[in-house]
């Protein structure tokens, strides 16, 4: 193969790899991981609130990606009350008044 060509190979992959990770809304968010409230095991739900099916349980001490936020039911927790609920996976929310982001507000785009 001559140089030219694998030069144009690799830079045809690298492209291709570059409009991936730009395309990916979530890409930027989930580079940030968030930690839960100390002492907190954090119930995952299926949606914005306290009558969604619980998914999961987060152990204490745990980190969540937030990939997108979603305003939800009110809830009241370590860090204030919030009506904003944290996409962590798909179809899986933490409410944001456990998660220490460092802000009252959105830290991650909108859900779709």
């Amino acid at each position: 193969m001559t140089s030219r060509r694998r030069r144009s190979i690799l830079l045809a992959g690298a492209t291709a790899a570059l409009l991936m990770v730009m395309s990916s809304p979530s890409a930027e968010a989930a580079l940030r991981y968030y930690s839960i409230a100390p002492g907190v095991s954090l119930n995952v739900r299926s949606g914005p609130g306290t009558t969604y099916r619980i998914v999961r349980v987060l152990p204490e001490g745990s980190q969540v990606p937030i990939f997108c936020q979603k305003a939800g039911q009110s809830v009241t927790g370590p860090y204030g009350t919030s009506n904003i609920w944290d996409g962590i996976a798909n179809g899986e929310y933490v409410s944001d008044a456990y998660v220490n982001t460092g802000s009252d507000g959105y830290v991650a785009p909108l859900c779709a």
